[in-house]
């Protein structure tokens, strides 16, 4: 009985003291800040442009992040192997921020066609 009333004294006090304080400090509240969004598309043919990526997921993506931000898009065309063995490749950059929106997707969407037009005149 003396063991028992013991080890439930130890316990008791082990509890107790493992309890954490209250604190009146000051509570932080951080904001984050997205500065640059950035979006890179690779692909092999004129079909996989039209069917890996539509206008209306840029514009949902764009119309998601509110405030100043900017975004950019890449497009990345592949094309044949050349003689030193190495891939050919066409790039398209777009740039703009969440102010004009509308003047990126239109971009976005000049890039695309370009992207397209690139495969139709390789053939």
């Amino acid at each position: 009985m003396k063991n028992l009333v013991t080890c439930l004294a130890i316990l008791m006090v082990t509890f107790g003291f493992s309890q954490s304080e209250t604190t009146n400090g000051k509570v932080v509240k951080e904001t984050i800040k997205i500065e640059n969004m950035s979006l890179t598309v690779t692909v092999d043919s004129a079909e996989e442009v039209a069917s890996v990526f539509k206008i209306e997921d840029i514009a949902e993506f764009v119309e998601g992040n509110g405030g100043d931000e900017s975004f950019s898009f890449k497009i990345v065309c592949n094309g044949d192997t050349m003689s030193n063995g190495k891939k050919s490749l066409v790039s398209y950059k777009v740039e703009g921020d969440s102010s004009d929106p509308e003047g990126f997707l239109k971009s976005v969407e000049a890039i695309k066609n370009a992207a397209i037009k690139y495969y139709n005149n390789k053939n």
